[in-house]
């Protein structure tokens, strides 16, 4: 059986970095990987290179433009929540000087938690995944804690 490589780690320059990220978490869940990257180009563009700004202000008309593309995941669930998340992405960036820095003023599973409560369609595999791909230190998979915990706390909506 095939074994796919880990993500690629690298620390986004900027918020469009993180929000593509964090959205492929979002579209990864549940799909399997192989799907999302064949439609990753499409996704990029439809979310218009996830600029947060532009995304936080896509609105139903939009949300029901992107239902009807083919080039990618037809989930009004995970298309909303990309754009909910795009507004809180900015909502952490202002309130802690940076999104970076919001990362780092938690322990790394703290961190995984806040993501939780904070961010929808993130889970502790989620959570884990996206610290992992922004170059976060976290422990090896096996051994990270917030994985073999259930959700405590709803998504925010």
């Amino acid at each position: 059986m095939p074994t796919s490589s880990p993500p690629p780690r690298r620390r986004p320059k900027d918020l469009a970095g993180y929000l593509e990220t964090l959205s492929r978490t979002v579209f990864q869940a549940g799909i399997s990987w192989r799907v999302i990257e064949a439609k990753w180009d499409g996704i990029y563009d439809a979310f218009e290179g996830f600029d947060p700004k532009k995304v936080a202000a896509f609105g139903p008309k939009k949300v029901d433009r992107l239902m009807a593309d083919e080039s990618i995941v037809r989930s009004r669930p995970k298309i909303e929540a990309v754009i909910d998340n795009a507004q809180r992405l900015l909502e952490l960036d202002a309130e802690h000087g940076g999104f970076a820095r919001y990362l780092t003023v938690h322990g790394d599973t703290a961190v995984a938690k806040d993501l939780q409560r904070q961010f929808r369609f993130i889970g502790p595999s989620g959570a884990y995944m996206f610290l992992y791909m922004v170059g976060e230190p976290v422990p090896p998979h096996d051994q990270w804690p917030a994985g073999r915990q259930k959700r405590s706390t709803p998504a925010r909506k």
